[in-house]
């Protein structure tokens, strides 16, 4: 990799700036592609941006920017989009600043910022260490997510269609979805549970097997079957449903003919259940049954301590004396059979007699 150091003004980073959404961002007059197909989303928030135009305005150095030279000797940016993308918005009025929109500025203001100088690093190499580039020379603003690392890997036609589906603020996943899906779309977070749903968990290898795929329908569809189901089965929502694995419930369940308002009636009543610590575990309880997904309530101390001395320190079962620390508190009517965490419904039993009670 050659690299040479330019100093570029904002005035030539902005010439011809645009933002053609799927088609990418272009600047420094069409000759920058600044959105590269191993790039990840526009991901500063307002803090970020404005810290990025308060160094303009103030004539601080800004952090150096890479670009690669490509083989019609246009750029494409490798470290520095999330920079180049607030400075271009700014002058082109996007956003204001401290209040005042860029061509609000007075003109020796204007002047100031156009005229400023940014240290661009030009690099020229091949594809590969364009990538190894992009990925440790990352030293600037927010680190880069593991899905957005993986976008880079397997950087081709899939990985282009599958953003369209899922990357985008306001994108298909997050219409139909983002109830149901955890994190950010734009930092990949929606690609990534779409990819580990449809891989179990074999997303590195999914996507290696599909990188020059001409489209990434199999997975919105496969996303967009596994919605559409927990809508059916779930058709009244709570905010406990968002961020379950519910990909890997649809592949264990969806062949089966579940009842709606069965399933609701049974989660009504957990719901309502205090000795339900895990609300969440709920909707895989509905499921398999498995009273761990729910972490019922265990008896606190003050109640073992209560039922130990009732006791005199017996066990019930086999009617040996014990050091309260050699028991276990139990309940006499199980959980699932409508015993409450409750001292009543309490006995004290020493460790052996509890491990065989329990695994009969």
């Amino acid at each position: 990799m050659q690299i040479e150091l330019h100093k570029i003004t904002v005035r030539e980073l902005t010439q011809g700036y645009a933002d053609n959404n799927e088609n990418g961002v272009c600047a420094y007059g069409g000759h920058l592609d600044v959105r590269p197909p191993y790039q990840r989303e526009f991901v500063y928030g307002e803090k970020e941006r404005d810290a990025v135009i308060d160094t303009l305005t103030n004539g601080f150095p800004l952090n150096v920017m890479y670009w690669a030279v490509r083989e019609d000797n246009t750029y494409e940016i490798i470290d520095g989009q999330q920079r180049t993308i607030s400075i271009c918005q700014y002058v082109n009025g996007d956003f204001a600043f401290m209040f005042r929109y860029f061509h609000n500025l007075q003109p020796d203001e204007q002047e100031q910022i156009l005229n400023y100088e940014l240290q661009v690093y030009i690099c020229s190499g091949t594809d590969s260490e364009k990538l190894k580039w992009f990925k440790t020379i990352n030293i600037a603003g927010k680190e880069l997510t593991e899905q957005e690392l993986r976008n880079a890997v397997y950087a081709g036609s899939w990985v282009s269609d599958a953003k369209r589906y899922f990357s985008r603020n306001n994108c298909a996943a997050y219409g139909l979805g983002s109830r149901y899906v955890s994190g950010e779309v734009n930092r990949q977070a929606y690609l990534e549970t779409a990819i580990r749903r449809i891989s179990n968990n074999n997303i590195e290898a999914y996507m290696g097997n599909h990188q020059h795929d001409p489209n990434a329908v199999a997975l919105w569809n496969h996303f967009s079957s596994v919605i559409n189901w927990v809508k059916a089965v779930f058709p009244f929502y709570r905010k406990e449903m968002k961020g379950l694995d519910w990909g890997t419930l649809y592949a264990k369940y969806y062949e089966q003919n579940w009842d709606a308002n069965a399933l609701e009636a049974e989660i009504k009543q957990l719901m309502a259940d205090s000795d339900v610590e895990k609300k969440k575990g709920i909707y895989i309880y509905v499921f398999d049954h498995d009273e761990h997904h729910l972490e019922i309530r265990a008896f606190d101390s003050n109640m073992k301590r209560e039922v130990y001395e009732r006791q005199n320190g017996i066990c019930t079962i086999c009617g040996q004396h014990f050091d309260i620390e050699q028991m276990e508190a139990d309940h006499i009517t199980p959980w699932r059979d409508g015993g409450r965490t409750i001292a009543d419904n309490c006995q004290m039993l020493c460790r052996d007699c509890n491990r065989r009670k329990s695994g009969k």
